[in-house]
């Protein structure tokens, strides 16, 4: 009889589970957006110790590790520079009499903390930082001296941030070389594509992609990534297909920055 019972309420314990996680399932994005923060927050020190444990056993060898982020920040940061001082070039010669400012002289930086990132290929953040500390919705977020995503939802002391690699994110980039703009979308598996450009266009392997500038947010571009692979658009032959590798790996971050504009 006691196991008959037993049974019966481990029987009843499994329903009552599956209707709560068809509940969540159907319910929608903006509720469920808001469950997921309110978690983070709950549990953000389990969160990050069980984060930091995974990234130090996914690690091979610290010092070549350290040595690789430190170039690959240096070159970023050249690539950042060497725009900026195009620009300048282009306002001399136009006698215009104006300086383009630096991407962060009319910012502050606002270091911050991963709590979690989302598990089927690292696409969205959740940070340790929210609008107490003047985040924003659609704010910059950089790693290693380069733009890697955006802020998509904020808390009181918790944000999201999605990254430039997920399949929902469309930002306006810039081809330095080539003196074109465009749009890139994540394309997911720590990659992202460069929309709609056309064949006539001479792009190559390497070629620097900088995200755009946007008033009131970014002063002047940033690197976001450089040309992985560019192919002939199988739909589309008169276009290019072209994959963009990010400024750093999206799985190995451990921290990023917010560009919070002054006002």
């Amino acid at each position: 009889m006691a196991r008959k019972q037993t049974t019966l309420s481990r029987r009843m314990l499994f329903i009552w589970f599956t209707l709560g996680g068809f509940i969540f399932l159907f319910a929608p994005q903006s509720v469920t957006s808001k469950l997921q923060l309110a978690f983070a927050q709950t549990f953000s020190w389990p969160l990050s110790i069980g984060r930091s444990i995974s990234l130090t056993a996914r690690t091979p060898g610290t010092a070549d590790v350290v040595s690789v982020t430190e170039y690959n920040k240096l070159q970023n940061h050249l690539a950042n520079v060497t725009e900026l001082l195009r620009q300048e070039h282009a306002k001399v010669e136009q006698l215009s009499g104006l300086r383009n400012r630096f991407p962060l002289d009319a910012a502050r930086l606002v270091a911050a903390d991963i709590i979690t990132a989302s598990m089927d290929g690292v696409s969205e953040l959740i940070i340790n930082r929210g609008s107490n500390d003047g985040l924003a919705k659609g704010q910059f977020i950089l790693s290693d001296n380069g733009v890697v995503g955006t802020i998509s939802e904020v808390t009181a002391y918790r944000a999201k941030a999605k990254l430039v690699t997920d399949p929902t994110s469309k930002i306006p980039v810039k081809i330095t070389r080539l003196g074109v703009d465009r749009l890139m979308q994540g394309a997911g598996g720590n990659t992202a594509k460069i929309l709609q450009l056309q064949r006539e266009h001479k792009i190559k392997k390497g070629d620097i992609v900088y995200a755009g500038k946007r008033p009131g947010l970014l002063d002047s571009p940033m690197i976001v990534g450089t040309v992985a692979r560019c192919i002939r658009d199988d739909e589309n032959p008169i276009l290019w297909d072209i994959t963009v590798k990010p400024v750093c790996d999206m799985e190995g971050l451990e921290g990023v920055a917010v560009i919070v504009p002054s006002p």
